[in-house]
């Protein structure tokens, strides 16, 4: 049912594009008359919020009436498009800019999201106000009208302040008449910050971030005025977190407060931060505080979702290549089109129509052509690739993989995700203590289920899965198969007998006959672990390690730190999913 309100907001979104630009273009708003119908949209708790996902604006009609907003269609439309073209723009800049400000409130980290929706507001209100001389100003007073006590929010009056200083308005006017001295001098700080960075808005955040933290700390609380202009508390709410594991050099510059950046308080004494030298590029987040980004952002993903994204993620640089194969000629010859007859060819060669077509007149010599033929392109024998089985140790000593970098997870990714790519089927178990072992349903073509494999953890002992080993090369398999374990020392519990009696060594040699392409260990142990001195333990597990190598055939590979890894990943997947590997018995 249209109603005189819902006509009225519907007028004002064409005028509110045109506010930053006649060829700005976003989806119409949707405009909802009732606050159940905004709640269906995912509304809920402020009067408007934008999508990043879908580049949409959504209104909750009824909330605005309520608080006296129904004739500020053209100031409200026009501050959420804002956050479309402006800040934060997308959902790559949202992460980016929640990453910064969580670095900047250490031990207030759950702040960032508000914290981000405030400094985003300043820069869009401001524009609005002084280019586009729209009414923000009247939007606040009309929010100050409908409360019913004073402000008790230290940070509600120091934001009204900034937003006084940056319009030259009388103290009080929009709500801050309460704020301090000091308070007025931050708010001055603030003010100065919005317009200094206004074309670099990402590199202020910390600075704004900085400014807020004695508030946040003595306060501790966030007013209701704030949460009804929440607008990006979902924004990112079912975006793609692409690049969002990537640190910035940015993010690791010092917090500064605004009074010591010379830029903003004139103190020419007093130097900008500087970056440091080692900490440019290059440099990636843990998974934790990868998950915190994505939730802060409104990305709602289980604790696996994350774990599997970061790691898809990571691992996609190091994958191989999409396979290419050539394209071979045949030895079957076929129609090019046609060339001259000469006299003393074959007669049956003429093609007589094609002749007449070209000259009604027959002349042996000048007029007569002949069909040519050349090779034309084959179809190649398509190559079966190796299929891959690969055994993750998830023991005490590895890295929980959703709560810090496992280098086991990622290389493994990397691996299985180019089997994946050539062409292969992937098993991957992920073993520790008995018991405790998660596997892929047999060989798999998805990549989901074999990273959500990878990203499992345990935490336990170490006693490797023999019998799913025993199992799975129980008899020879339809596709040759490489067996591939990734551990340390503690992978020479798989020579151990297992739950029937049977000697570990004869599972391992049978599953590498059975499996017809070899198999690989790589082990975090010292480089030289066949000539080290060590304990009678690992003596012991050294020694078996040689057995495995030169009686069985085991290519064993030695990974110093668990950073080496990929390094190994990657030739491991260039070597055996390259171009064109087929299946060849391979023990490398």
């Amino acid at each position: 049912m249209n109603t005189p309100l819902l006509e009225q907001w519907r007028a004002g979104w064409q005028p509110a594009l045109a506010t930053w630009s006649r060829f700005t273009r976003l989806r119409d708003a949707r405009l909802c008359q009732t606050s159940m119908e905004a709640a269906q949209e995912g509304l809920s708790g402020s009067f408007a919020m934008i999508r990043l996902v879908d580049q949409s604006v959504v209104v909750d009609l009824e909330s605005v009436e309520q608080l006296g907003l129904q004739d500020y269609a053209v100031e409200i439309l026009a501050h959420e498009i804002g956050h479309h073209v402006l800040a934060p723009a997308s959902a790559a800049d949202q992460f980016r800019l929640l990453a910064r400000l969580r670095r900047s409130l250490p031990t207030l980290e759950a702040h960032a999201p508000l914290v981000a929706n405030l400094y985003t507001d300043l820069y869009i209100n401001d524009r609005l106000q002084r280019q586009a001389g729209l009414r923000m100003d009247d939007i606040y007073r009309r929010l100050e009208g409908h409360r019913k006590e004073p402000a008790s929010s230290k940070i509600w009056l120091l934001y009204m302040r900034i937003y006084e200083q940056l319009w030259k308005l009388p103290k009080g006017d929009l709500g801050g008449g309460a704020a301090t001295e000091a308070m007025d001098t931050d708010a001055w700080l603030g003010a100065r910050l919005i317009r200094v960075y206004a074309k670099d808005w990402m590199d202020g955040a910390t600075r704004f971030a900085t400014l807020l933290l004695p508030y946040l700390v003595e306060g501790q609380e966030t007013s209701a005025e704030f949460q009804r202009m929440f607008d990006t508390r979902d924004a990112a709410e079912g975006c793609e977190p692409s690049g969002g594991q990537q640190i910035e050099p940015g993010e690791l510059e010092e917090p500064i407060h605004p009074v010591h950046d010379r830029r903003i308080s004139g103190l020419d004494e007093t130097p900008p931060a500087e970056k440091p030298a080692d900490q440019q590029t290059g440099q990636t987040r843990e998974p934790y505080e990868y998950g915190e980004i994505l939730k802060a952002s409104g990305v709602k993903l289980s604790e696996e979702e994350i774990a599997i994204r970061y790691y898809r993620e990571r691992a996609l640089p190091h994958l191989i290549s999409f396979p290419k194969m050539p394209q071979p000629e045949s030895a079957e010859l076929h129609p090019e089109g046609w060339e001259p007859w000469q006299i003393g060819e074959p007669l049956e060669q003429i093609d007589w129509l094609q002749s007449v077509i070209q000259s009604p007149r027959v002349i042996p010599g000048l007029t007569t052509v002949q069909r040519s033929y050349g090779p034309g392109a084959g179809r190649p024998a398509k190559p079966v690739p190796v299929d891959l089985d690969m055994y993750v140790d998830s023991s005490g000593s590895m890295p929980d993989p959703r709560q810090r970098i496992s280098y086991l997870a990622l290389a493994g990714a990397i691996i299985a995700l180019s089997a994946l790519r050539a062409g292969s089927s992937v098993q991957v178990t992920l073993w520790s203590g008995k018991g405790h072992t998660l596997a892929t349903k047999g060989f798999v073509r998805n990549e989901h289920e074999v990273l959500a494999v990878l990203t499992g953890f345990f935490g336990g002992g170490t006693s490797f899965p023999i019998h799913l080993l025993r199992e799975t090369f129980k008899t020879r398999r339809a596709h040759n198969t490489h067996i591939l374990m990734i551990s340390d020392d503690g992978i020479t519990t798989m020579f151990d007998h297992d739950e029937q009696g049977n000697d570990g060594w004869d599972i391992s040699a049978r599953a590498l006959d059975n499996g017809g392409a070899g198999g690989t260990m790589a082990l975090n142990m010292p480089a030289d672990w066949d000539n080290t001195k060590a304990s009678k333990w690992y003596q012991d597990a050294y020694k078996a390690l040689k057995r495995a190598r030169d009686q069985q055939g085991w290519n064993i590979h030695a990974i110093a730190r668990f950073e080496d890894l990929v390094e190994f990943a990657q030739a491991f997947s260039r070597r055996h999913y390259g171009p064109l590997k087929t299946q060849k018995k391979k023990h490398a």
